[in-house]
């Protein structure tokens, strides 16, 4: 069973996701929160594979309980989706750098949300189906200046151009047919990636790639 936390200060937001998930034979929605503070409680004790954490929330603001989620070196397998009532929220990009595996908005259909903790399980998970690889580079746009890319230096040519690839918001599927490789070689190639950068999961390998300069906005024309 994929075990699900429930992070928003709207009682009916949390009372229609949970129905929605609770539905599916492989889900269960095992804590809800009210607020950041409960929520980090919450994922410490019920240790969760997902939290949908809404971003604005009282005493403690999601982006914060994130951070203080995917920090803590005793919850390494907890991840963490970001709800958000509006695609262009100013603090999307800032949530995946925190840490967040990726965003959903909030009126996202029943079935794309399902199947996106689905995702985000199998660590296939980036962004709401709802947005759009333009918006990655629109907020990558607003991140600092590309630094130095000496933390590329043990990647492989094929693991950097694999990391270019899920950059730009390709999936393990459309990465294997653009090499012309199996999608097993080719998720071969970003776990290793991961590892060797220490990322937590592919929405961090997008930030490392846009960060280090690897991939620039602007290239998804």
């Amino acid at each position: 069973m994929i075990r699900v936390l429930l992070a928003d200060d709207q009682l009916l937001v949390r009372a229609g996701f949970k129905v929605l998930l609770d539905a599916q034979p492989d889900i269960e929605v095992v804590a809800e929160a009210g607020d950041g503070q409960q929520a980090v409680a919450a994922v410490r004790v019920h240790r969760p594979d997902v939290a949908l954490m809404d971003i604005r929330m009282p005493v403690l603001d999601g982006l914060v309980a994130t951070r203080r989620i995917t920090r803590d070196p005793q919850l390494p397998d907890v991840k963490v989706v970001m709800l958000t009532t509006f695609e262009l929220d100013e603090y999307v990009f800032e949530a995946i750098r925190s840490g967040a595996s990726g965003f959903l908005v909030k009126d996202t259909e029943p079935e794309e949300l399902v199947r996106a903790v689905r995702a985000v399980v199998a660590g296939d998970a980036l962004l709401s189906p709802g947005v759009t690889r333009r918006l990655i580079a629109e907020f990558a746009a607003r991140s600092k200046e590309p630094t130095a890319a000496d933390a590329l230096s043990e990647l492989t040519d094929r693991e950097r151009e694999v990391m270019a690839l899920v950059g730009i918001g390709l999936t393990n599927e459309e990465i294997a047919r653009r090499l012309v490789v199996s999608p097993l070689t080719a998720k071969t190639h970003v776990s290793r990636a991961m590892i060797k950068l220490g990322a937590r999961d592919r929405a961090q390998l997008v930030v490392l790639a846009y960060e280090s300069g690897l991939v620039r906005p602007g290239w998804l024309g």
